[in-house]
């Protein structure tokens, strides 16, 4: 099978085209470059320089007649998506839209769509938050994912594209960006290589539910191989880890002495967010593989190397 992996020059997309390619798939890549870089594009997999809002998108799709599309390509900064909301849903809705036309013109027939838990469900109204949890998306991005569900919701019901909407969890491992808007993950392991003061925003008891980025590119080739009907789906692991215990976990990885500066709380930020995959369980036969420590201690040696 064909697979378009929009993205897949970015850090999550990255992997998921490698274990594509390892299990047999024709695996193409999208990608403009604007945060993604070539040295994550495997060589056995076809890259096209390209954004997603671009009208040649048509003209690849009529071209190559891919039969599964991965969207992991996004505006993700949920900053940015506050100070310009109008350039996060040019890129996650009329993106998903300029894709979307062109794979209903030429047999497109499913979407694995990287979406996400915490930015949609916001604080917890019970933990772990299950698929039916009340969506209080309160940033753009939030939004602007939760439309593209809805969108593709459209084109099942009106031309007969399945999709898995696999809502993330906090996604860490080898090749995520320490910069920008990056994860916390991220963030630490550069820093305490010595690349500047680690910051801990407010009294760092905040939690995440961090998935490691092979446990995400294996949830997205089950959801390839998902053969019921359109469906949202956490992708989790049902755990709560504070940010104080993620830098005293990273701390030990690398073997440092470092202390964290403790500075003023980010405004709105969540306090908490964990996801129940007892779904993707079900339906998926998928569950997290890789514990939170042996997971750091991976990415810690990757930034070191």
């Amino acid at each position: 099978m064909k697979v378009l992996v929009t993205g897949g020059a970015g850090f999550i997309g990255s992997h998921v085209a490698d274990l594509l390619i390892g299990q047999g798939y024709d695996v193409h890549v999208l990608d403009n470059l604007s945060s993604g870089s070539l040295e994550n594009v495997a060589e056995a997999a076809v890259f096209h320089r390209l954004d997603i809002r671009s009208q040649e998108v048509e003209k690849l799709f009529a071209k190559e007649r891919f039969d599964i599309l991965i969207h992991h390509a996004a505006q993700m900064d949920v900053r940015r998506s506050v100070r310009s909301p109008g350039f996060d849903a040019d890129v996650n809705i009329v993106g998903l839209l300029n894709l979307m036309e062109a794979g209903r013109n030429n047999g497109l027939k499913k979407v694995v769509f990287a979406s996400t838990g915490g930015a949609i469900y916001g604080e917890p109204a019970h933990a772990p938050q299950t698929e039916e949890h009340p969506l209080r998306p309160v940033s753009p991005y939030g939004v602007s994912k939760l439309a593209g569900e809805k969108y593709l919701g459209f084109y099942a019901a009106q031309y007969g594209i399945a999709h898995v909407a696999l809502r993330y969890a906090n996604v860490y491992g080898p090749r995520q960006n320490p910069h920008g808007e990056a994860g916390v993950v991220a963030i630490f392991a550069q820093r305490l290589l010595g690349s500047g003061q680690p910051v801990i925003n407010g009294d760092g008891l905040q939690t995440r539910d961090y998935i490691f980025v092979s446990d995400v590119a294996e949830a997205n080739l089950a959801a390839i191989n998902y053969r019921g009907r359109s469906e949202v789906i956490n992708i989790g692991t049902g755990r709560e880890t504070d940010v104080v215990t993620i830098f005293r976990y990273l701390r030990a990885a690398i073997g440092v002495s470092a202390r964290a500066v403790h500075k003023d709380a980010k405004e709105g930020e969540q306090r908490r967010s964990v996801l129940s995959y007892e779904k993707a369980r079900q339906l998926l036969d998928w569950t997290p593989r890789i514990p939170i420590e042996e997971g750091l201690a991976t990415t810690a040696r990757w930034f070191a190397e």
